[in-house]
């Protein structure tokens, strides 16, 4: 494996020692200071903040312990699961829809990963506890924030720094635990009332785990993320910040047939806002960011190569450019954001055999195979009816324009080739939709009515919200079209359309002395909805492994939870989430749905003292569509139920200081979850064998914050 040390890279390093010095200072003057405690309590649940929103502090320590993606810290929200190949890199799922039903943000940039079979979602290179704030946003009930977020709005923000006057701060943690885990977070601070540098910094790795009966699960990784903000605060009202970024990283897959030898980051992003400009222009903001994401792939380099393949690999990259500016004007009753976005983003792709042919970061014969455009503008109007009554709308409409620049379909895949030649090889097309151009307009909107209850201390919310979702590069470049991609019939480029999905939400929160309850509800119709078929056995040599087409669906479910203190110092905490879904066209159920999970969890806190446990129970899947799913994912039968138990206590030893521990796992369950790849041949895994999880994992983090 090769070795990715934090040290060798030089903004990383930089930002180490930037806040080993800081540390240093803030150590010597800790005593003087006025600090703000750490919690205490590893969190163990998430509820909603307010109606059909779920807000929390991505730097608390959790359990399970989370790996180093986004995916995993958002499973421990109810309504989220992933679709597992491994140790990390999983691909979130929401109320059981996948990819860009998913608006997934990073400080309001859009990072999209460059595999076609989605090894590097756009969560993998998202390193959760460099962020300050998750806000999640439940159905299409709002347009501010782009395009096709039919199921969920997922926003990780980066909060402004504040000083007042000359200072710093500095917040870390350390965390050790089984199979090698090590992971270290820095985040600091320097500044004034004029402006602040930022430095974050993070660093995760790990061995191949064991599953419940001790068999290794091939699933190592080492990875690191950094970015350096540089904020300018010329007056209380305005905010110029500009970020710079890189990382990069390796993982292998128990569950792939290639593994992820790179992972490399590039960001740059550059926002401005005002506040308080007149009496009603409350704010204006604007933004623009680049993302690049350069991504190998191959079959040798963390695993041995099977006798009966050759070494392979293949590089990939995708570029993303957008922007978004928006205002706010607020009048007596009534509350107006409109604004603009849009983005550019350009697939690029280079396939080789043979380690010899792949040595040294080289981009020659890169190819662009795709490149997506898309604008929009938005506006949303908050009504406030009365003193306990809202009206909340939004529209927007987006102009999309996708080019095919693929010559050639080649060897099954959606690659470029280089020659003419080439194309000559058996199960190699001319692509039928070469240099063709499709534009779509696609509007959305919503409106929700909220009113907080007389009689109880509740507020309730029900919403109708429409999006529709140009399909994204993995819909229209991964798979083949309505009958396999046969040669001369239309490829998933020109056959797939847009899909539409028309929900409706609703939910309550209630909050009174030790007892809050909430629940959020949705039932929905997808017209179009885009489904992946795979072959049963070897596809025709002119064939795409898998195909994509249109049916229409019916979908609902529902999230419920609550709190209660029921004595000085105890609180319980449950859960439940479920997903139901059906393909209407075929009197089908949808595939790749997650079965009913619940959380249940008892903590006691006390002083500097805490402690918890955990159990987490999900049901079995029997509504299954065997070989459908999406472009990650399939369903190959049903699933078991199993039940996992933890436990966890934190000490925090000052106000600066947590040490928190914890047992993930306790009883060494052997369990695999239902969104699930099968096992790959290169490790001895039958492909109808499912990649089981962690069994029993201890861990230890410490927590520095001054």
């Amino acid at each position: 494996m090769q070795n990715i040390s934090i040290t060798k890279q030089p903004l990383a390093w930089a930002v180490a020692m930037a806040v080993a010095g800081i540390s240093i200072s803030s150590l010597a003057q800790a005593e003087d200071a006025q600090q703000l405690k750490l919690p205490t309590a590893v969190v163990t649940g998430v509820a909603q903040q307010s109606p059909g929103v779920v807000v929390t502090d991505t730097k608390q320590p959790r359990q399970p312990v989370p790996a180093s993606d986004g995916a995993d810290y958002l499973k421990t929200i109810p309504g989220f699961s992933a679709i597992r190949s491994g140790g990390v890199n999983s691909d979130p799922v929401f109320r059981g829809m996948f990819g860009s039903r998913l608006k997934l943000l990073t400080n309001g940039g859009e990072m999209l990963g460059a595999c076609p079979s989605r090894m590097d979602s756009p969560s993998s290179y998202i390193s959760p506890e460099t962020y300050d704030k998750l806000t999640v946003i439940k159905g299409p009930q709002t347009v501010q924030w782009g395009p096709g977020n039919s199921a969920a709005t997922i926003l990780f923000e980066r909060s402004p720094e504040q000083f007042s006057e000359p200072g710093m701060r500095v917040d870390g943690s350390v965390l050790v635990g089984s199979h090698r885990r090590f992971d270290r977070n820095l985040d600091a601070a320097i500044g004034n009332s004029l402006g602040y540098v930022r430095l974050m910094a993070n660093a995760s790795k790990a061995h191949d785990y064991n599953d419940g009966d001790g068999d290794r699960v091939p699933s190592r990784w080492n990875k690191w993320n950094s970015d350096v903000a540089l904020g300018w605060t010329p007056t209380e009202d305005t905010l110029l910040e500009l970020t710079v970024g890189g990382g990069d990283g390796e993982s292998r897959y128990a569950g792939r047939g290639m593994d992820g030898t790179q992972f490399e980051r590039e960001s740059v992003a550059l926002r401005f806002k005002q506040e308080n400009i007149t009496d009603t222009w409350q704010a204006l903001e604007a933004q623009l960011y680049y993302n690049y994401a350069d991504h190998i792939m191959d079959n040798y380099k963390l695993r041995t190569t099977p006798a009966t393949a050759m070494p392979m690999a293949t590089q990939l990259d995708t570029r993303t450019t957008g922007g978004r500016i928006k205002g706010t004007w607020q009048w007596d009753n009534f509350e107006l954001v409109t604004g603009a976005d849009g983005l550019t983003s350009e697939h690029r792709l280079r396939a080789r055999v043979g380690d010899s042919m792949m040595m040294g970061k080289t981009h020659s014969n890169m190819v662009k195979d795709a490149e997506f455009k898309q604008w929009g503008v938005f506006g949303e109007l908050s009504w406030a009816l009365t003193q306990t009554d809202r009206l909340i709308s939004g529209l927007r409409v987006d102009r999309h324009k996708v080019e095919d620049h693929r010559d050639y379909l080649a060897m099954r895949r959606r690659i470029p080739t280089l020659t003419v030649a080439t194309c000559k090889a058996p199960g190699c097309i001319v692509n039928p939709t070469a240099n063709k151009t499709r534009t779509e307009t696609l509007p959305s909107g919503f409106v929700r009515y909220e009113s907080d209850l007389q009689s109880i201390p509740a507020t309730t919310y029900i919403g109708l919200g429409h999006a529709q979702r140009m399909p994204d590069y993995w819909e229209l470049f991964s798979a083949g079209g309505a009958n396999g991609m046969p040669s001369g019939t239309p490829s998933a480029f020109a056959a797939t359309d847009p899909e539409k999905t028309t929900q409706l939400d609703f939910g309550i929160q209630y909050a009174q002395g030790p007892i809050e309850l909430w629940a959020s509800g949705y039932v929905g119709r997808i017209s179009d909805y885009m489904l992946f078929e795979y072959w049963t056995g070897p596809a025709p040599a002119n064939m795409a492994l898998s195909k994509v087409r249109n049916v229409n669906a019916r979908i609902m479910g529902a999230e419920v939870g609550g709190a209660h203190r029921f004595a000085p110092g105890w609180k319980a905490d449950a859960s439940l989430a479920y997903a139901y879904g059906k393909n209407t066209t075929d009197g089908r159920a949808l595939p790749q749905m997650p079965p009913l999970e619940g959380r249940f969890s008892l903590g006691y806190e006390q002083g500097d003292w805490s402690s918890a446990a955990l159990w987490r129970v999900v049901a079995k899947q029997s509504r299954v569509d065997e070989n459908r799913g999406n472009v990650t994912g399939k369903d190959f039968g049903e699933s078991s139920g199993f039940g996992v138990f933890s436990l966890n206590s934190a000490y925090r030893i000052d106000s600066s200081w947590k040490v928190s521990a914890g047992i993930d796992n306790l009883f060494n369950k052997k369990y695999s979850e239902h969104l699930n790849l099968a096992g790959n041949g290169a490790f001895d895994l039958p492909a109808n064998t499912r990649v089981y999880e962690t069994g029993r994992t201890w861990w230890t983090r410490v927590d520095v914050s001054f």
